[in-house]
């Protein structure tokens, strides 16, 4: 039965993957509604165009010698400085080597960014025995023999140790998520009382969680997302029951201390009407806050469509409005932080044409948008395959399907992400002494020529 299951999965997989080519030429140009259309206007995106230009270019200026008259000169950019990342939940749980490896290979492809899980419940089962190490139940043959993988306690939460490995070899920025999160049901453990009576305990664990996370990894992972989602949406109301008083700011008290200076310490919310003046209020009174992580996520058909049909709705208390995002970043941009786009969710809104088409129209877009603005460095999407969300998040908001056959949506980033945004050229050597210059988005670049003696020269530059 195992076997059989296995090897149903590896089809299915390989299946979906060959069409790939093929597919990414018949996305149809079904269009969102007019006054969605309205929004995203010439003047709208020669403005994004400009910032692109003014603020993802760097110009450069290189001198080789010894070149081959007559021959071409290669200049190809090979990475990008901004960093484009997404969650790695599912690091060797999707069913099957084949769609494993698939899952893996966009982690220096598309994707040189990745968001590790640490959420408490999984990463700390029983008390005092944290899974740095990844175990049997991480291994891919304990996932390729279930049916029913989201019913295990740490699927989507994969030990992080093996993670960290995988990134370290193919040089992919990385970034820990969460320490702290209040959210009783998704992250505490169950052995962690939520009795008000012990409250001074729970402040005692939360303690204790960033001193050991802090000092096991020290700047191992250079950027954390220290608390998550503690903003309360309507004031007044607190978002959590049992919690410690201003757990906020002391969780980054106690990071500080806890951690490198050079180790970037993350907040991650939204709600605009409320997240601004309460960062406003820990960086007044001393929280070391290095990046704004902001999410943006549309949970739902229903809001998927009504955006697409242009009307300005709040989704977790965010307008996706293109003119509001804007005002939202500048309201942002006062704490002069760098921004993380730290959680992107954009479904489609059912599995037909249209739908996956709606789906990359808008992840285009707002890529566009997002990578024009010049206080955010790194835009990280959510679950990079369909059906593998959290419960309550959209099943269709993957860049893939479940069986990683790629999606319109993948296309639409890939274009953008190693076409548009990336610079290459050629130019003919008239003599011996070949002076580049050029404007090119801002990365390592690889330079390759034919010497006099007939050898292949390579030199690699940074342009930033």
């Amino acid at each position: 039965m195992k076997i059989r299951r296995w090897l149903l999965a590896t089809l299915i997989c390989l299946t979906g993957w060959m069409g790939w080519e093929a597919r990414a030429q018949e996305t149809p140009d079904l269009l969102p509604g007019e006054k969605y259309q309205q929004w995203w206007n010439a003047e709208l995106q020669q403005e994004i165009d400009a910032r692109i230009e003014k603020y993802r270019k760097a110009d450069a200026e290189v001198t080789l010698r010894d070149v081959k008259p007559g021959t071409e000169v290669s200049v190809e950019q090979v990475s990008h400085a901004f960093l484009f990342g997404a969650h790695i939940f599912n690091f060797d749980q999707l069913g099957s080597e084949e769609c494993n490896a698939r899952y893996k290979k966009l982690y220096g492809t598309i994707f040189n960014s990745a968001t590790i899980a640490f959420y408490w419940k999984a990463f700390e089962p029983e008390p005092g025995k944290p899974r740095y190490q990844a175990s049997e139940e991480d291994s891919p043959e304990f996932w390729n023999q279930l049916s029913e993988p989201w019913k295990q306690p740490h699927w989507r939460r994969p030990a992080p140790e093996k993670i960290i490995e995988f990134c370290q070899s193919k040089g992919i920025a990385m970034h820990g998520h969460p320490i702290i999160w209040g959210n009783m049901k998704w992250n505490h453990p169950t052995w962690i009382s939520k009795e008000p009576e012990k409250v001074a305990e729970m402040k005692r664990l939360f303690e204790k969680r960033v001193v050991e996370i802090a000092r096991y990894y020290k700047d191992v992972i250079p950027s954390w997302d220290v608390v998550n989602e503690s903003v309360d949406p309507v004031p007044g109301k607190p978002r959590y029951g049992t919690i410690p008083e201003d757990y906020t700011f002391q969780a980054f008290q106690q990071a500080e201390k806890e951690f490198p200076a050079s180790v970037q310490l993350n907040i991650n919310d939204s709600w605009r009407a409320v997240y601004p003046p309460f960062i406003q209020d820990l960086i007044q009174r001393g929280a070391k806050i290095d990046v704004i992580g902001l999410q943006m996520h549309i949970f739902g058909s229903q809001p998927m469509l009504k955006i697409m049909d242009g009307q300005d709705i709040l989704t977790n208390g965010t307008s996706w409005h293109p003119r509001n995002v804007e005002k939202y970043l500048e309201e942002l941009d006062q704490f002069q932080r760098p921004l993380h786009l730290s959680e992107i969710t954009i479904p489609a809104p059912g599995e037909d044409e249209r739908a996956n088409a709606l789906q990359a129209r808008l992840a285009r877009d707002m890529y566009r948008l997002w990578f024009s603005w010049p206080s955010i460095y790194r835009i990280t999407w959510w679950n990079v395959v369909d059906d593998c969300g959290a419960s309550g998040e959209p099943l269709k908001s993957g860049l893939f399907t479940r069986q990683m056959e790629p999606k319109p949506v993948f296309h639409a980033l890939d274009q953008l992400i190693n076409e548009e945004w990336k610079t290459r050229f050629t130019q003919k050597a008239e003599n011996s002494e070949v002076t580049l210059k050029f404007r090119g988005f801002k990365g390592k670049y690889r330079i390759t020529w034919t010497n006099s003696a007939g050898e292949k020269k390579v030199q690699e530059i940074k342009v930033l």
